[in-house]
């Protein structure tokens, strides 16, 4: 910030179908505050400006955006008018991160100028098996600098961990979603961290992914000999998605 301070953007995740007031009054508890329910969201919103600019909020990222959106709903435009105005405030404006299906993307680009405002990033699928030698394979280079840059950062060492049957078993039960990796690297890194442990183990990253999956205990395809005949990927995606 221009006075020293540091800027930040907070991170929401919406779970559900939210009205232009409910996602007020869910982003005004992020940055630790309440209203009434009685206020009127202009008001709430009117808050949430107000202490964005008092905390050095610059921004919000807002996961699983689509829920906000209905097939047909006059809702919709409300969003987008809205967003394109807080990304406009003269006074405080806000970066918004917007994140979710691709459907997500329809519905920005139908408002010309809120679509200006952001930059469009599509993440494909993880693909293995581009190559006959694994360790020449694009993704799998890429998932293992992921997976040692997120080490790094926690201070974590994982070369006990990581090799090519690892990082199979990454992607599997990622149910190949770059999201999906980074999230349980985040747990498992967090868990040797919390742990005082420095050095990662198998073991650490199936508690990590038992906390992110309602598989019974213990059971993950960091474990399973033949995973891929025991576990359905579609399933498991659907599995991950409602916890």
């Amino acid at each position: 910030m221009p006075n020293g301070r540091p800027g930040e953007i907070l991170y929401c995740k919406l779970d559900g179908s939210v009205s232009w007031k409910d996602l007020g009054q869910k982003t005004l508890e992020k940055l630790g505050y309440s209203a009434s329910p009685r206020r009127t969201q202009s008001e709430i919103w009117r808050l949430v400006r107000h202490h964005s600019r008092e905390l050095g909020v610059i921004g919000f990222y807002y996961d699983e955006c689509q829920h906000v959106f209905t097939p047909g709903s006059k809702s919709n435009r409300i969003f987008l008018d809205s967003f394109k105005s807080l990304m406009k405030e003269p006074e405080w404006p806000l970066i918004l991160v917007l994140s979710g299906v691709p459907a997500l993307g329809t519905y920005v680009h139908s408002e010309e100028q809120l679509s200006h405002l952001l930059t469009p990033v599509h993440f494909d699928e993880i693909t293995l098996g581009k190559s006959a030698d694994p360790t020449k394979d694009p993704d799998m280079i890429e998932l293992n600098k992921l997976v040692y840059a997120y080490a790094e950062l926690a201070e974590v060492d994982v070369e006990a961990v990581v090799d090519v049957d690892f990082l199979e078993r990454l992607d599997f039960a990622c149910c190949s979603r770059w999201g999906l990796v980074i999230e349980l690297m985040i747990r498992a890194f967090a868990l040797c961290r919390m742990r005082g442990k420095d050095v990662a183990t198998l073991k650490m990253f199936t508690k990590a992914y038992d906390r992110g999956s309602r598989l019974p205990k213990g059971l993950s395809p960091f474990t399973a000999p033949d995973y891929r005949d025991i576990f359905d990927r579609a399933k498991l995606l659907e599995i991950i998605n409602k916890t």
